[in-house]
């Protein structure tokens, strides 16, 4: 039922069009194989087949692209590929020939025409394994046409570059193709070897970011075979053991076809939309180590416990995955440490540097029980949950305490941001938020809720925790509402309370607990803050707004909390809206047009506040899926 997004010519073949939209292919490890729908690699994290680590995020580029070259019997070569170079050139251009692309189940599909033949490319990935399957046949053709695959590597971080300098990559030859730097196998029919350095590759998203845009890639070799209609070839390139090699190229395919259309019948989706989030979900749902975890983004994101547990409802909840869920929340609650939950860095390091977290893990194990009945669940992390809430009480890292005053969380310290706004420039914090964020004490107030509730429906006594709670509601109600309407942003901060408008506090309103729960939003939020693609981080006319996410690092990171708007606050906003009693306004029918935009099929991280809402960030964003996914089931 998953929607199926076809681009003709004039996307396929105008740069522009063509590679501002981006499709995804994973591998249930962390590791993909990701590019545009034209072919051009516009960043330094497009490829055939990029594999992860221990951790999701500790990732490799081994296999770059399969170009296509087509030989036809009048001795005429023809280059299907695309690159760009350092230097502006683009060369071969093989995105003029396109025909279309096609996104079915979650695969991609190219087909080129040359007068009368016309090639396909299909590829997936093996679910479980960093191996990848590409598979190109002859759709329609007049007589025999030779198709050779000339196969780019590397071998490097997802984050950097490699260059010629540091000498040719290591070849060891097999049977059907090669092992390179001893790293990745390659294989399929008619090898032969090459090896050597295309120099100046370019990727022009990492231009415009501001990062490094030129690499070298390295030419393998080639397969190659003489086809007729019908027939094809097929390609497989894999890390990890590579003595194994993955099942052949079309059965890959297939599988990883019916596996998709069994993980949307799994989500019981009532229309495309859902189905389309449904297996949208599935991308950012990574194996055991030792338990199920999430990718909060690709193509560059690893797992942060902070964006796990606000995406937890719709990612798992919203897609029949319960059991794999349970597993995810019995594993986290072995990480709670001094009443913090653990946020596992892009490094594989464990930390723990986020106020948040361990409260939104509160509310996902509560939601959990309350959707499927499993109290077993609850008895079995109560200790941890109790621990959480009372080291908040005694007071843990970074200054996070309960101020006897008024039942408030507070927290921060110089050097750290601990909030979701968290970005930092020179290891400054953009928006350091110490004091009493409003969303922070939402969730306090409706994380004490949770843990009574979980309390109650094991036998326990959950007197204290209401008490507690009920002191928090009434310092909320208190000293949050601001002489201008809204709420203020934090309390009791260094420059005393900022009333500056912001979307957090949405959670005041959404949460099933929240202390405004049932109030009406202060119009402002919607008039000011509210885009087609979620909400601005802060509202037009402030001095400090900044409307477009583009730049360099600084410059992005000092406009990501800034006006930026943020496509999975449509969950709390909607919640907001709903439980007031209000009429609900159709905020999904901008969002369904945008999975046809940027990442295909998928949601963005963040958008321009500044018309036209281009999107921004990660196109592939854990929360933001979860999040369009929970307010359209509840909706529908």
């Amino acid at each position: 039922m998953s929607m199926t997004f076809v681009f003709g010519p004039q996307t396929c073949t105008d740069l522009h069009a063509g590679t501002q939209r981006e499709w995804l292919v994973t591998d249930g490890l962390g590791g993909y194989a990701t590019g545009t729908v034209s072919g051009l690699r516009t960043r330094r994290y497009h490829g055939l087949l990029m594999a992860s680590g221990q951790q999701p995020a500790t990732r490799h580029l081994a296999l770059a692209s399969l170009d296509p070259v087509l030989r036809l019997p009048s001795g005429a070569t023809v280059r299907l590929g695309v690159h760009e170079w350092a230097g502006g050139a683009i060369a071969p251009e093989g995105h003029t020939l396109l025909r279309s692309f096609e996104l079915r189940d979650g695969l991609p599909r190219w087909r080129w025409r040359i007068g009368e033949v016309v090639i396909e490319r299909e590829l997936a990935m093996v679910y479980g394994r960093p191996a990848v399957a590409v598979v190109h046949r002859v759709i329609a053709a007049p007589w025999p046409v030779e198709l050779t695959l000339e196969a780019l590597g590397t071998w490097r971080d997802a984050h950097g570059e490699r260059y010629a300098s540091g000498g040719p990559l290591p070849m060891r030859p097999t049977a059907d193709g090669a092992v390179i730097a001893d790293a990745w196998r390659i294989a399929g029919p008619g090898w032969e070897p090459a090896g050597e350095w295309w120099n100046g590759a370019w990727t022009r998203e990492e231009a415009a970011r501001g990062l490094v845009p030129a690499e070298d890639l390295w030419l393998a070799g080639r397969f190659s075979a003489a086809l007729e209609r019908g027939a094809e070839i097929g390609v497989t390139a894999w890390a990890g053991d590579l003595s194994t090699a993955p099942p052949p190229a079309t059965e890959v395919i297939a599988v990883a076809r019916q596996r998709a259309r069994t993980v949307v019948a799994r989500a019981r989706p009532a229309d495309t939309l859902e189905a389309t989030l449904a297996l949208a979900a599935d991308a950012f749902i990574v194996g055991a180590r030792p338990a199920p975890d999430v990718v909060a983004g690709y193509p560059w994101f690893g797992v942060w416990s902070r964006d796990t547990m606000t995406a937890y409802e719709g990612l798992f909840l919203e897609t029949g995955r319960q059991e794999e869920g349970r597993a995810l929340l019995l594993g986290y609650g072995e990480t709670v440490s001094e009443g913090m939950l653990a946020n596992t860095a892009d490094t594989g390091r464990t930390e723990y540097n986020t106020v948040d977290a361990a409260l939104w893990y509160l509310h996902a194990v509560r939601r959990h029980v309350a959707r499927t009945g499993d109290t077993d669940l609850a008895a079995t992390l109560i200790d941890r949950l109790d621990a959480i809430v009372d080291a908040h009480l005694a007071g843990t890292r970074y200054g996070i305490r309960v101020d006897e005053n008024d039942g408030l969380l507070a927290q921060g310290c110089d050097g750290v941001a601990l909030t979701w706004m968290d970005a930092r420039i020179g290891g400054v914090s953009v928006t350091p938020r110490q004091g009493k964020p409003v969303e922070v004490n939402a969730l306090w107030v409706n994380g004490l809720a949770a843990v009574a509730t979980l309390r109650e429906s094991v036998g326990l006594d959950a007197t204290r925790v209401r008490a507690i709670r009920q002191r928090a509601m009434t310092g909320f109600r208190a000293r949050f509402p601001a002489p201008a309407g809204w709420l203020y942003d934090v309390v009791d901060a260094p420059e005393g309370d900022d009333a500056t408008l912001r979307p957090n506090q949405l959670l005041a309103y959404s949460l099933p607990d929240a202390p405004l729960r049932g109030e009406p939003l202060p119009p402002a939020i919607g008039s000011a803050l509210l885009t087609p693609l979620g909400l601005r981080s802060r509202a037009p006319g402030d001095a400090a707004y900044r409307g477009r996410h583009r730049g360099g690092p600084a410059g992005r990171d000092m406009a990501y909390h800034e006006g930026t708007s943020w496509p999975w606050l449509i969950g709390p906003y909607a919640e907001a809206i709903v439980s007031s009693g209000t009429e609900l306004p159709d905020l999904l029918g901008d969002i369904k047009a945008h999975l046809s935009e940027w990442g295909i099929g998928s949601v963005s991280e963040t958008a321009d506040g500044d018309p036209p809402h281009q999107a921004t960030g990660c196109p592939f964003q854990a929360w933001s899926v979860a999040e369009v996914l929970r307010v359209r089931r509840s909706d529908s």
